[in-house]
């Protein structure tokens, strides 16, 4: 069992808008919630990546699982440049039976998804040299729709 660094996301009209790795979250909650995410894997016998949406609810750290999702999932993506492994090698690695790679991140991370006409941008996020920049090759720029995402990894 591996697994990767807290992430926190900001929804937009219902759709992942930013991931920020890590989550601003103290370590005692950073701890339950990787507690409880390895809990659900190990009662469903899961192998793969298994992405688990949690909110956390107060101060005093209560969590409440709200959606998982037994793949690669898009609020991962950020692993592809931020991760020592990213989470498509990681699921590949645990369904053929090999050893797990390191999930440490590479920095602090910044992904944010480019949705509908958000994707129209993408000449100012290709010139910039601190951005990994991913177009999915969609070609209807639909409100709402994930066109893309651009990911930033940084030192401090």
């Amino acid at each position: 069992m591996a697994a990767f660094p807290v992430a926190e996301n900001v929804h937009k009209n219902h759709v992942l808008d930013v991931t920020t790795v890590p989550a601003n979250i103290n370590e005692m909650i950073e701890a339950k919630a990787k507690v409880l995410a390895t809990r659900i894997a190990n009662e469903l016998d899961y192998i793969g990546v298994l992405a688990v949406e949690m909110f956390v609810n107060d101060a005093k750290g209560e969590i409440t699982v709200n959606e998982i999702a037994p793949r690669v999932h898009n609020s991962g993506h950020w692993t592809i440049e931020g991760a020592l492994t990213s989470q498509f090698e990681q699921h590949v690695r645990a369904i053929c039976d090999l050893p797990l790679g390191p999930t440490d991140a590479r920095g602090k991370i910044v992904m944010k998804n480019l949705l509908g006409k958000d994707i129209l941008d993408f000449e100012k996020y290709m010139s910039d040299p601190t951005a990994a920049f991913h177009h999915y090759g969609k070609h209807d720029p639909r409100d709402g729709r994930k066109m893309g995402h651009v990911t930033w990894v940084t030192e401090d």
